[in-house]
């Protein structure tokens, strides 16, 4: 079965470098495992990396434990789906690359909000 974007297409890598995906795939795939809903591709921003420590989520920190090398502004995550609801709530939301965020996403984030926040990334995300 073909996984599925919020656009209806086949869903799109996320990216590699570092490598994202709840199952470190690249991809923001989710399963049944993933129960945090790990199916946003956001492209980190330094607001955005505040905000998550602000509410308890440090993704800047790496924690070699769970395979999270720590994340900087440019780099492209998938991150949980109410988390980026929170940060886009709070006026903090992160780009989000819509080919590559899973249409599971849309349990709990309407599309406009993931619309009025949609990028396209190049491969090489430094040109931003």
């Amino acid at each position: 079965m073909v996984e599925r974007n919020v656009l209806g297409t086949p869903l799109e890598p996320c990216g590699t470098d570092p490598m994202t995906g709840f199952y470190r795939d690249g991809c923001c795939s989710s399963g049944v495992e993933d129960i945090g809903l790990h199916t946003i591709c956001a492209v980190m921003t330094a607001e955005f990396l505040e905000h998550q420590v602000f509410i308890g989520n440090d993704l800047s920190t790496p924690r070699p434990e769970y395979r999270f090398p720590g994340l900087v502004p440019g780099d492209r995550w998938c991150v949980t789906a109410a988390n980026w609801l929170k940060a886009y709530q709070d006026g903090r939301a992160a780009p989000v690359v819509m080919a590559s965020t899973h249409e599971r996403t849309l349990e709990i984030v309407p599309l406009e909000a993931l619309a009025e926040h949609a990028v396209d990334v190049p491969d090489d995300p430094s040109d931003l």
